[in-house]
């Protein structure tokens, strides 16, 4: 099964030249480390960054440069710095082509719960609400599976939503999967993970093809 690192470099693969894209606090963050260097990305955090790259070198880092996560950060050649009201009209404006968010729990219909745990601190739902109102292409990066080893891909989110029916695929630990009208639809596993152990990991719906691939990865 992959790493966060390896979920990262699977979604990359789902950037295309040209694209503006959003990455939410956790693993989508990596997401820039991988990207292809023969295309051009610009990455957009809503605390208003346009241009950002991969994270620094111990060393080389620069606390006037923070993501939306407070993670410090690197700034392109012709990186641009704005305002949140700026930035959040961009993702209104559905300015972006794609989003990629971390998830508690995904259910098979594409709700996504990502922004509370009753009972629990929270830092606040940042910009989630605003992004899966607004985008059309949502990448979910997530565990299949929580710390107990119960499902997070459900039939039914069980915490609170931050969208309803948005999120289009999803890139786990085990596997790539799509979110269709019919339910989860498995579309690749995840090196040495078989079809068997990804459907005893997911709760919701799940088509399976009689041929699975396996990820691609370089």
């Amino acid at each position: 099964m992959l790493d966060k690192n390896g979920i990262a470099k699977r979604i990359a693969r789902e950037v295309k030249d040209g694209f503006y894209v959003n990455l939410g606090i956790g693993i989508p963050t990596l997401v820039a480390n991988y990207v292809r260097d023969d295309i051009n990305v610009e990455f957009q955090s809503e605390n208003g960054i346009l241009g950002m790259g991969p994270f620094p070198f111990e060393g080389d880092e620069d606390a006037d440069l923070i993501n939306a996560g407070k993670q410090t950060i690197t700034a392109l050649k012709g990186a641009s710095f704005f305002d949140s009201a700026t930035s959040f009209s961009m993702i209104r404006g559905k300015h972006v082509h794609l989003t990629i968010l971390g998830a508690m729990e995904v259910a098979e219909n594409g709700d996504i719960a990502n922004w509370k745990i009753p009972g629990k601190m929270v830092k606040g739902m940042g910009g989630a609400m605003d992004l899966v109102a607004s985008a059309e292409n949502i990448i979910v990066a997530m565990m299949h599976t929580n710390r107990e080893g119960e499902s997070k891909l459900l039939k039914r989110c069980s915490l609170p939503l931050t969208g309803v029916g948005c999120v289009t695929k999803v890139v786990t630990n085990l596997a790539v999967i799509e979110v269709t009208s019919k339910g989860f639809k498995l579309l690749e596993r995840a090196p040495g993970v078989s079809v068997d152990e990804i459907i005893k990991a997911t709760e919701g719906y799940l088509e399976v093809s009689a041929e699975v691939p396996e990820m691609i990865l370089a």
